[in-house]
């Protein structure tokens, strides 16, 4: 799919034709529509087809015609808690026939927010600071994202006091799993910022030199705050894992403490139905009744000796 946009009186319009200074937005193109784009940009196809990759690492590369830059970006794969956020590399390539392309296989959120033209001094004509914006609010992407998994975990921590399966603690390990692809994104994603900040690939104005400093800022604080809730969630996990292996013994426990207190009963009328003289027990007219009184004295006397004990 193909859709352009053109900056005009500080608004975003989508345009039908391709014109200079226009943002071209690809996600997951055809091979017509990449050989299409590559002829007006006036690069080769492979640049554009290299981003086509689940897997593509971010990077930063000079090529004929233009500058490419790949960083990840996190996407919402399903509402469930499992596997819910994967990151899916984003592709900006800076041409040098005045036109800027991005090239991803799905269509990402934070891309959403310069389509509709909520970004502040936002000009497609201003390629650099563009590709800065992109960065920074992929950044900011990653701590919507964070609050998003904070949310699912205090979530999964509700059903998790009384659980005695191992449900909740595979919910946990599967937003452990979101975390670990965040941290190694973002450090790939701060590998490429540096290359930036180094001027030797795009040179820099003072106010995009700013701009990338307010970036790399961001993009550490996101490294940060990943950390510290891997860290927050790995000990949650070894926690909930205690607290359900107690909650197994404390059943275990109640379900032995009342076999016993039950057995008691049982034990007292398997002797009695033996086929052998009783004696006064078995001539009486309140026998059964006896016996039942004298089992549950005896079931209540061995519950309350059992509770005492915090058996029971």
């Amino acid at each position: 799919m193909i859709k352009v946009f053109k900056s005009e009186l500080d608004k975003v319009s989508l345009c039908e034709q391709i014109e200079k200074n226009s943002w071209i937005d690809l996600i997951n193109p055809t091979e017509e529509e990449v050989k299409k784009i590559s002829t007006i940009c006036e690069i080769k196809s492979s640049i554009i087809m290299q981003v086509l990759v689940e897997k593509e690492f971010p990077r930063v590369r000079k090529f004929d015609g233009g500058t490419l830059v790949v960083i990840d970006v996190p996407y919402m794969k399903d509402r469930s808690i499992k596997n819910k956020y994967v990151t899916y590399p984003l592709g900006i390539i800076i041409c040098d026939s005045h036109f800027i392309v991005t090239v991803s296989l799905v269509e990402h959120e934070c891309l959403k927010k310069f389509k509709q033209g909520d970004v502040d001094n936002f000009d497609i004509s201003k390629r650099i600071r563009f590709l800065l914006q992109i960065i920074f609010n992929s950044a900011e992407a990653y701590l919507y994202t964070l609050d998003s998994l904070e949310y699912d975990i205090k979530k999964v921590e509700k059903h998790t006091y009384h659980s005695t399966n191992n449900k909740q603690l595979l919910n946990f390990l599967n937003i452990q799993k979101s975390l670990v692809y965040f941290i190694t994104s973002l450090r790939a994603n701060s590998t490429v910022l540096e290359r930036l900040q180094k001027e030797d690939i795009i040179p820099l104005s003072k106010e995009e030199k700013i701009l990338l400093e307010d970036t790399i800022i961001e993009n550490k604080q996101c490294i940060e705050n990943c950390a510290i809730s891997r860290e927050i969630l790995s000990s949650t996990i070894d926690a909930y894992g205690t607290i359900i292996s107690n909650n197994l013994n404390v059943i275990v426990k109640f379900l032995t403490a009342i076999t016993i207190v039950f057995s008691v009963p049982t034990m007292i009328a398997s002797f009695l139905g033996m086929n052998v003289p009783l004696g006064i027990i078995g001539e009486s007219d309140y026998s059964f009744l006896f016996i039942c009184i004298i089992s549950f004295i005896v079931s209540l006397i061995l519950a309350w000796w059992l509770k005492k004990r915090d058996m029971l």
